[in-house]
């Protein structure tokens, strides 16, 4: 097995799983979802930038000047953003269902209280 494919079942697993959560009435499942969507995006577009093992992101005076010898800096900089983001969703949601919660008393997304 290839570490493309595991790659790929990866983000597909992570995926699917934050997407049923995403679908769940609970406001922590949706979160944990959005959580885990941003964790498969992430994961893909740092592998669409070729996974290379001790290549630096930069150039280098003792390598040659091609591709080759080096790693893509740009998904890194694009996923290094993207945590940034995510993190900050994550802690804004979680404030926004804390005050749901506390007036609601219940943490269903669209307010109801049903079995």
């Amino acid at each position: 097995m290839s570490l493309a494919l595991l790659a790929a079942i990866g983000v597909g697993v992570l995926m699917s799983c934050g997407i049923y959560l995403l679908l769940r009435a609970r406001l922590f499942d949706v979160v944990l979802g959005l959580t885990l969507v941003s964790y498969a995006v992430n994961l893909f577009i740092f592998f669409m930038g070729r996974l290379t093992v001790g290549k630096p992101p930069i150039i280098a005076g003792s390598l040659p000047q091609t591709l080759a010898y080096y790693a893509d800096p740009l998904p890194q900089a694009l996923v290094l953003t993207a945590i940034v983001i995510s993190f900050a969703m994550t802690a804004m949601l979680l404030a926004i269902g804390v005050r749901a919660y506390a007036e609601n008393g219940n943490d269903h997304v669209d307010g109801d209280q049903s079995p």
